[in-house]
């Protein structure tokens, strides 16, 4: 029998092994971007061409490669920052300069232009496929300036699995601010498609998410700050008001390294309770510094998950820090008197010297045993006050259950009642609904818009509403400008990012313009007119529907089942979620 094993050719093996590093653009941008900063760059800008499929430039400042370096990093397993197994387990760096180089020019054409500091000549190196073509001295300035093109050109199986560029530039622009917040001191710009969409100065913390995110953020955030001896924590979290239902604007950062971690969310969502309305996400920019040596970055392939070797008292620290900071800006009561007791064991690690067992001095309590109060004038209730209430008492545990008649043609009562959640139990023949009104109204208001196909006449504003975009949303406006007219909107850019809105379609309240508006900016770029006035109409639709906490009124409540009745009880929204959720009585009988 012959042998069957046999080693693979050097290029398959980088294009299986780019797998693992290169599974989109936005995943050569974070390793492009990381490598200028570990290369001490102070100015980095990104040029994207088709969402990176055809382009990804990355030209930075930094001290750039000797014409020896510049060839070695195209190589596997080519690195300038580990020299020994015990350099991996405190990485403090990004990258290492050319570790995803080879992975990278394995699936697409690479060209890499950089010179050193004061050096005459730079160096110029062409890669196509993973083989090398050329190299040959050039002027150019000093740094690196890398070209990726034409991304999965050799691969075409693994191309054709890339995204619309829609969603593919929208993975691009969240490496790109995942990098730019963690670097407030340094400049970054991104062009897509030569359209400006970042411009980021040098700033602070502050100053950086702001111009990410956009000025209204800015009243919203509430600085978060804890020094102790083995960690130091600090960051925004946004008052309760910034929260949002999808997840987005939740950033956690290690050392400078963005990070994903489940269970810290739940930290930082556990800090807000009781602030929030049920399915609300809070916004936080929160970073952590801790001794490389503590945590171990090398678990995912995209260094996107940390293991920390204290993650328990992390959670207690970002829970309790969060806590106090709502609570000193008045956004939560400052007083928690169910204390965390893993603070104890953050404190007694942070500072072992201190002894826990120190006596404690019980709080005196003083009596005055000579109080007679029969010896004082005290306020009473009067006989004719305590007869009153003892009416009123008899009449309410003699009367009958309220019930009400929904329908003056069937032959039974019907019983309707309000849950402390929000939902109502409905009594309907011989089984008991559990009703969302919510999603029964908006049903409602969808029904109503659709059959009275919605005016767009305008409703001008007394006095222009202003709303500060981000540089995205700005993308956004420009991509819809020109359907909005005829949807009854008056608007125009003032100055700078700034949309002035003289008009509004009617039935549209003024109090709900912002929302409105953010709500359309959500989604990056939409892909035709028809989806983008399908997303309209679900948007004003949800503007013009309560939710089941605003049913808070039998009568209300009585007339919605009975505008509900008349389309025939639908059991599904649209999309699939449930109006109401029926309990047969059986199931009642059979807990007991």
């Amino acid at each position: 029998m012959s042998d069957i094993i046999q080693l693979l050719p050097d290029h398959v093996a980088n294009q299986i092994a780019a797998g693992e590093v290169v599974q989109r653009p936005a995943s050569i941008v974070k390793e492009l971007l990381e490598n200028s900063i570990d290369a001490g760059a102070t100015k980095i800008e990104l040029i994207i061409r088709d969402a990176g499929k055809n382009l990804i430039q990355v030209a930075d400042d930094g001290k750039g490669m000797s014409e020896t370096d510049a060839r070695m990093a195209f190589e596997r397993h080519a690195t300038s920052k580990i020299r020994g197994t015990e350099d991996i387990f405190k990485i403090a760096t990004k990258g290492f300069r050319g570790e995803a180089l080879a992975s990278i020019a394995a699936v697409s054409q690479v060209e890499l232009k950089t010179k050193l500091k004061d050096a005459a000549l730079g160096t110029n190196i062409y890669i196509e496929g993973g083989v090398f073509q050329f190299q040959e001295p050039v002027q150019t300035s000093e740094g690196s300036n890398f070209l990726v093109k034409n991304l999965f050109y050799n691969v075409p199986a693994r191309r054709k699995f890339l995204k619309n560029n829609n969603i593919e530039f929208r993975h691009v622009i969240d490496e790109f601010q995942r990098v730019a917040l963690a670097h407030e001191n340094l400049e970054f710009s991104l062009f897509h498609d030569d359209d400006p969409v970042f411009k980021l100065r040098k700033g602070t913390q502050m100053q950086r998410i702001v111009d990410i995110f956009g000025r209204k953020l800015h009243p919203q955030l509430i600085p978060i700050k804890e020094d102790i001896l083995w960690c130091k924590l600090h960051g925004f979290v946004a008052k309760p008001e910034g929260a949002k239902k999808t997840r987005g604007e939740q950033f956690l950062f290690v050392n400078g390294r963005f990070f994903k971690s489940p269970y810290f969310n739940k930290a930082v969502q556990e800090a807000f309770e009781g602030l929030l309305l049920p399915g609300y996400i809070p916004t936080f920019f929160l970073f952590l510094e801790l001794d490389p040596e503590k945590i171990d970055v090398n678990i995912h392939p995209q260094k996107t998950e940390v293991k920390f070797e204290d993650e328990h008292l992390i959670f207690a620290l970002l829970r309790s820090t969060i806590k106090r900071s709502l609570g000193i800006y008045n956004v939560a009561p400052s007083l928690d008197f169910e204390r965390d007791p893993q603070l104890d064991e953050i404190m007694q690690k942070s500072f072992p010297s201190k002894s826990n067992t120190a006596s404690i001095k019980m709080p005196e309590i003083i009596v005055d045993r000579d109080y007679n109060p029969f010896l004082e004038e005290r306020q009473t209730t009067s006989k004719a006050e305590i007869q009153n209430l003892a009416e009123m008492y008899h009449q309410n545990i003699s009367a009958e259950p309220s019930k009400i008649n929904l329908f003056e043609d069937e032959d039974f009562d019907e019983d309707l009642m309000r849950l402390p959640n929000g939902y109502w139990l409905f009594n309907k023949g011989d089984a008991t609904l559990m009703l969302d009104l919510g999603r029964m109204h908006r049903l409602l208001v969808s029904e109503n818009n659709n059959k009275q196909k919605k005016s767009t006449n305008s409703q001008s504003l007394l006095f222009s509403l202003e709303y500060h975009m981000n540089e995205i949303e700005k993308s956004k406006y420009k991509s819809i400008k020109k359907y909005l007219p005829e949807l009854g909107f008056e608007m125009t850019v003032a100055h700078e990012n700034v949309l002035r809105i003289d008009a509004v379609p009617e039935g549209l309240k003024e109090s709900q313009v912002m929302k409105f508006l953010e709500n359309l900016f959500e989604i990056l770029e939409y892909k035709t007119e028809e989806e983008f006035l399908h997303f309209y109409q679900n948007q004003w639709n949800k503007m013009q529907s309560k939710s089941r906490f605003d049913f808070i009124y039998k009568a209300d409540a009585e007339q919605l089942i009975k505008d509900f009745t008349a389309l025939g009880f639908p059991e599904f929204l649209p999309n699939g979620k449930r109006c109401f959720y029926e309990v047969p009585f059986n199931d009642f009988k059979n807990k007991f």
